[in-house]
């Protein structure tokens, strides 16, 4: 059952990393420098084109002068459950796959089901200049077919408690690599998905794109605030599955071209809501 569900998420995800081990097949793999590198994508495909030609793409550099406080926007409000869990070789990431019922995130009153998270070493956005050690991306998918990533960056510091725990299974997915399995999946078990959400006073929302091909501009970004830390092991460990074309997976910065930065922020919304009932009839 758990198999039958990966397969389906893999065909409904393929986009997110156009599951670089067919596309190389078909020789039009893309990767992260040389000739297959990001300012060569839109060549690689004509259905890659939009990572060329696209205006609204991802990922990018969260400035404070491009950043604004939105009153409307909501905390974000995520429901997560224990489910049963694939880890992954996803050629250009290691990737987590959920079977059905893993919960799922509320943004603009629209639903979207949790299918999927993977991590881009180093991080992909950068806030306020500043590029990190790792990112996680929660892949969540709308009936419509649009998606909704809750990214996370990471620090250099203090384990984080989540990988601890995936340790021996990020190992094997290494050791199944090293035998000539590029595209290895081991099997996790019950996951409780609520121990991997992340309540967050802070949070940026842009409009953009998939990072890797074919770029596709359907993407709601949630990127947290607060800057989480994984230790320099963990990273390594990441890395340790990835052919060494895919081991530093981040995709450089894109142009805003205009598009606006918000973010919500729950000590701003208090105090404004504060304001109000001061204010005199």
């Amino acid at each position: 059952m758990v198999m039958l569900i990966f397969k389906l998420c893999l065909l409904a995800m393929a986009p997110l990393c156009t599951v670089a081990a067919n596309a190389q097949t078909q020789g039009i793999g893309f990767g992260y420098g040389g000739r297959n590198g990001p300012g060569q994508w839109g060549h690689l495909n004509p259905h890659f084109t939009e990572c060329s030609v696209g205006k609204l793409q991802s990922p990018i550099d969260i400035q404070r002068t491009q950043t604004f406080y939105n009153s409307s926007l909501e905390p974000l409000h995520r429901d997560y459950y224990t489910t049963n869990a694939t880890l992954v070789n996803h050629v250009c990431n290691v990737a987590m796959f959920f079977a059905e019922g893993a919960g799922d995130v509320v943004i603009n009153n629209k639903n979207y089901t949790l299918l999927q998270m993977h991590w881009h070493t180093p991080s992909e956005h950068h806030l306020h200049g500043v590029q990190y050690a790792a990112e996680l991306h929660m892949v969540h998918q709308a009936k419509d077919g649009s998606f909704a990533v809750v990214a996370s960056l990471f620090k250099i510091g203090s384990e984080e408690p989540f990988l601890s725990q995936m340790k021996d299974k990020l190992v094997k997915l290494k050791e199944e690599r090293l035998k000539g399995n590029q595209t290895a999946q081991v099997e996790v078990g019950k996951i409780n998905t609520r121990h991997i959400e992340r309540k967050t006073r802070k949070y940026f929302r842009y409009f953009g794109s998939l990072t890797t091909p074919p770029c596709s501009e359907n993407v709601s970004w949630t990127i947290l605030g607060k800057v989480r830390s994984m230790s320099k092991e963990q990273v390594e460990l990441l890395r340790s599955p990835l052919d060494i074309s895919y081991k530093k997976n981040a995709r450089p910065c894109q142009p805003l071209n205009g598009r606006r930065v918000e973010m919500f922020h729950e000590r701003v919304t208090k105090k404004e809501a504060g304001n109000k009932k001061k204010k005199p009839n």
